[in-house]
């Protein structure tokens, strides 16, 4: 198998990794549009790494991070919905990334990042994925029992002593890094899809948490595999054809399910 064929088989399967046991918390904290707000974010990082010629990958995470501290921030100082702070966000980067590229004189194919190219991914892009799951998989491995404790009983969470807003900052941060490095291998605009589509998939036959991420994780990869055969098979856009993958699973999961309760 040739080289690229290795490096996007790693980077889908090392994304739907991390991916699915952080979906769950997305799924579960219902804050799908969290993520496509910093998918939005992503884009405005790609115009500042531009205008201020900056390395592209740190300027995209430091700007999804910027969005995360901003949501938190904003959410304490306003008596503003979330989803209301979320979508002034969202829009704002978006047009503002925008508005920047207008004054750029470099040329970018911004299909690429809206849209992603699994086939394309460097050796380079590779390490910035291996490094964000691995404080992705730290987080989520040190601080599993506190996040489910923070995301299923917030009110026992507090008592019990756990630093619940830090905590929730933690996983905010964690979304916004995975988020950041993973833009390039599906796309700013399908991204928020890998993230709830297979944990969706996973809790329809899940019993504990546990088995949701691992499912998920599962569901995530099985997609990657069938989006990575589709777009090789009959040259279609990998980004996309990995979320159709991933929703063909949850249709499959969802028939399935029916038919077991009738």
């Amino acid at each position: 198998m040739v080289d690229f064929l290795w490096r996007a088989l790693a980077a889908g399967l090392l994304l739907a990794l991390v991916a699915g046991p952080l979906g769950c918390f997305v799924v579960w904290r219902r804050m799908a549009y969290f993520g496509d707000t910093l998918a939005h974010s992503a884009l405005l990082g790609i115009a500042f790494g531009l205008f201020l010629e900056l390395d592209m990958q740190l300027a995209v995470i430091a700007s999804c991070v910027l969005i995360a501290l901003l949501l938190v921030s904003l959410e304490r100082r306003t008596r503003l919905a979330n989803d209301t702070v979320l979508g002034i966000l969202a829009h704002s980067a978006l047009a503002l990334g925008l508005v920047l590229l207008s004054f750029t004189r470099v040329q970018i194919d911004l299909q690429a990042y809206l849209f992603g190219d699994l086939l394309t991914v460097s050796g380079r892009e590779l390490a910035w994925l291996v490094a964000g799951v691995a404080v992705a998989g730290l987080v989520l491995l040190t601080q599993w029992n506190r996040l489910l404790s923070l995301t299923l009983q917030p009110e026992l969470a507090a008592v019990e002593g756990i630093a619940v807003a830090r905590l929730r900052v933690l996983l905010l941060l964690t979304i916004a890094v995975v988020v950041a490095v993973a833009m390039k291998i599906v796309g700013v605009l399908l991204i928020t899809s890998l993230l709830i589509i297979p944990p969706a998939t996973a809790r329809l036959f899940a019993r504990s948490p546990e088995q949701m991420a691992l499912a998920a994780s599962l569901s995530g990869a099985l997609a990657v595999l069938g989006g990575l055969a589709a777009s090789w098979q009959w040259d279609t856009p990998t980004g996309p054809s990995i979320v159709v993958a991933a929703a063909l699973l949850f249709l499959g999961g969802l028939t399935l399910q029916r038919r077991s309760a009738g």
